[in-house]
């Protein structure tokens, strides 16, 4: 007779568990899609402002290139930019040289 009431008092606590989690989860589920429907307005918001931004800077000043514009002021660049590649380089191949001549020194 004992078992029954337990078993009986598990059961309704397990009924009433699972209605405050459904209960919960409802909740939760209507408050998301509320929100889901608050961004996708923002989103549209942004989009259109996006779009008049870029309609607006494409009109003000359309794009072209800096670097191209002056043939010597690129080979300058390309000529510098050379030159720090070979430098870090250099300084790479120093660097393995060293690291190189440390483990043949373990190795002996």
């Amino acid at each position: 007779m004992l078992w029954f009431f337990v078993w009986t008092a598990l059961a309704l606590g397990t009924l009433l568990g699972a209605f405050w989690l459904g209960r919960d989860l409802w909740r939760k589920g209507i408050a998301l899609l509320e929100e889901l429907g608050r961004a996708a307005e923002v989103l549209g918001v942004l989009a259109e402002r996006t779009a008049e931004l870029a309609d607006a800077a494409a009109a003000a000043a359309p794009a072209r290139p800096q670097l191209l514009d002056d043939p010597a002021t690129h080979r300058v660049t390309v000529d510098r930019l050379r030159e720090e590649r070979a430098e870090r380089a250099a300084l790479r191949a120093e660097r393995h040289r060293q690291t190189f001549a440390r483990w043949r020194a373990y190795s002996r």
